[in-house]
C-alpha cells in the first residue's frame, strides 16, 4: 500500500513545487492537487461537508490551476507520481486538456495520473456550458475523446458533447494508460460508471467507513468483466497503524493525507513526522 500527499493549492502558503518536492525527497507515491476554475458567489449547489451553500474552506475560491501547479511540480522531481483530487474536464475543452495533460506526462517522464470528479459545484459547472444532469455522460465522453486522442495515431471521435473527426495529435503520453480514478461518494451508481469507464476510486471526507464500500466496488468490478482489482485511494486525516494494515488487507492501494494551508517550515516539518509515523525513507 502507497502514500500520498494533496496540498489544497492556494495563493498563500507553501508552493506546490515545494510541497511536491518534500513528497519526492520522503518517499511519497503521488502528490495530487485540486480544482476550482471559480466559485459563482450565488449557489443553488450544496457543498458537501456543509450541506449549504456555506464553504468549509476560503481556498477553494483561491485554488491554483492543477496543470500549471503540477507542471511546476514535475520541473523540481524525478519520483513522484503527479495527479488531481480532484480534477474537472468538463469545464475545459476536451482536445486542448488532453494536449495539456499528454505534455505533461511526456515532460515528467510518464507520472501522471488524472483523479476527476462529476462536480458538486453545478453552479460553476452551469457556467462552463455543462448540464447539471448530463454532467456524467460527458465526463465520459471526455474521457473516451481524450484516450482516443492519447492512442491513436489518427484520432476521431463522436458523442454527444464530443465530436472530431480524425486527426493527429502529439506527443503522446509516456504511459501506455494513464489511470483515471474518480473521487466521488461510495455508491453503487458511482461504482458502476467507475467499473465501465475509469481505473479506481478516491473516497470523499465522508467515507468514513469504507470496508463496505470497498467491497462493494470490488464486487461490482468483478461483475462488469474488469481483470485485476480497481485502485482505491482512501482520505485519511491521521495515521493509525492498526486502520492502515485493515485497510491494506481490504484492498486499498493507496492513502491520501492532506497538507495543511501554513508556511513552508511548518509544513516541511509535518511531512518529516508524517513520514516517520508511516516508516516511509
Amino acid at each position: 500500500m502507497d502514500f500520498g500527499l494533496v496540498l489544497f493549492t492556494s495563493d498563500r502558503g507553501i508552493t506546490p513545487a515545494k510541497a511536491a518536492t518534500l513528497a519526492d525527497d520522503h518517499g511519497f507515491t503521488t502528490f495530487y492537487v485540486p480544482e476550482h476554475t471559480h466559485i459563482p458567489v450565488k449557489r443553488e449547489a450544496a457543498h458537501p461537508t456543509t450541506g449549504d451553500s456555506s464553504l468549509p474552506d476560503d481556498r477553494y475560491m483561491r485554488t491554483l490551476d492543477p496543470w500549471v501547479s503540477l507542471a511546476t511540480a514535475s520541473a523540481v522531481t524525478s519520483r513522484v507520481r503527479l495527479s488531481t483530487a480532484v480534477a474537472l474536464p468538463v469545464e475545459h475543452d476536451p482536445i486542448s486538456l488532453a494536449k495539456t495533460i499528454a505534455s505533461l506526462d511526456h515532460l515528467s517522464g510518464g507520472r501522471v495520473s488524472l483523479g476527476v470528479g462529476f462536480g458538486w459545484n453545478t453552479d460553476e459547472l452551469v457556467d462552463h456550458g455543462v448540464p447539471p444532469k448530463r454532467r456524467r455522460t460527458m465526463l465520459r465522453e471526455y474521457l473516451e475523446a481524450m484516450r482516443a486522442l492519447w492512442t491513436q495515431e489518427e484520432a476521431s471521435y463522436q458523442g454527444e458533447f464530443v465530436s472530431f473527426g480524425p486527426s493527429w495529435a502529439w506527443p503522446k503520453p509516456v504511459q501506455a494508460h494513464i489511470p483515471v480514478l474518480v473521487g466521488a461518494a461510495g455508491t453503487e451508481k458511482n461504482f458502476k460508471w467507475i467499473a465501465r469507464s475509469a481505473d479506481g476510486w478516491i473516497t470523499t471526507p465522508r467515507d468514513v467507513d469504507i470496508e463496505e464500500p470497498v467491497k462493494l466496488l470490488q464486487d461490482i468490478w468483478a461483475d462488469a468483466g474488469r481483470d485485476g482489482a480497481p485502485q482505491i485511494v482512501a482520505l485519511d486525516f491521521k495515521p493509525d497503524p492498526d486502520k492502515l494494515a485493515r485497510w491494506r488487507d481490504l484492498g486499498v492501494t493507496e492513502v491520501l493525507f492532506g497538507l495543511p494551508d501554513r508556511s513552508d517550515d511548518e509544513i516541511a516539518a509535518y511531512v518529516e513526522r508524517l513520514a516517520g509515523k508511516l516508516g516511509l525513507s
